[in-house]
């Protein structure tokens, strides 16, 4: 049995297709700007917020353990770390809004953020329409 596609059904496949290339090509260029801070949790607690456009290394010291940040050139990567696994020294530079490095072991996050010096969440827009 074939199936034959009317004019309509063409048109509703594309007009999908549209959106969704639209709604992919906005999500790949809202992702691809630069972050202005790196904020670290540790255990879901702000330990501290750092600018990445100063260079800089910080140590990281908490009960679970000792991490060291490297900030430098807009980049944000894990130096060093005493846990037990290393992979948040393996996973490499991040400066991309929302990236983040991760050590389980250590219950901190380090994530790249579009916040600046005195400002906060609440201070930023939920959404923009135009």
């Amino acid at each position: 049995m074939e199936m034959k596609l009317s004019k309509h059904d063409i048109f509703l496949i594309a007009g999908i297709l549209s959106v969704s290339v639209l709604l992919f090509v906005a999500g790949f260029f809202a992702m691809r700007g630069g972050g202005v801070s790196v904020v670290v949790t540790v255990d879901g607690k702000t330990y501290g917020t750092y600018a990445l456009d100063e260079n800089q290394t910080v140590t990281i010291s908490t009960s679970y353990g000792t991490n060291i940040l490297v900030i430098e050139d807009g980049c944000v990567r894990m130096q060093e770390a005493d846990c037990p696994d290393h992979y948040c020294v393996g996973q490499g530079a991040v400066q991309k809004l929302h990236q983040t490095i991760i050590c389980l072991p250590h219950k901190l996050v380090v994530e790249v953020t579009g916040e600046g010096a005195g400002e906060t969440e609440n201070q930023m827009p939920d959404a923009v329409a135009y």
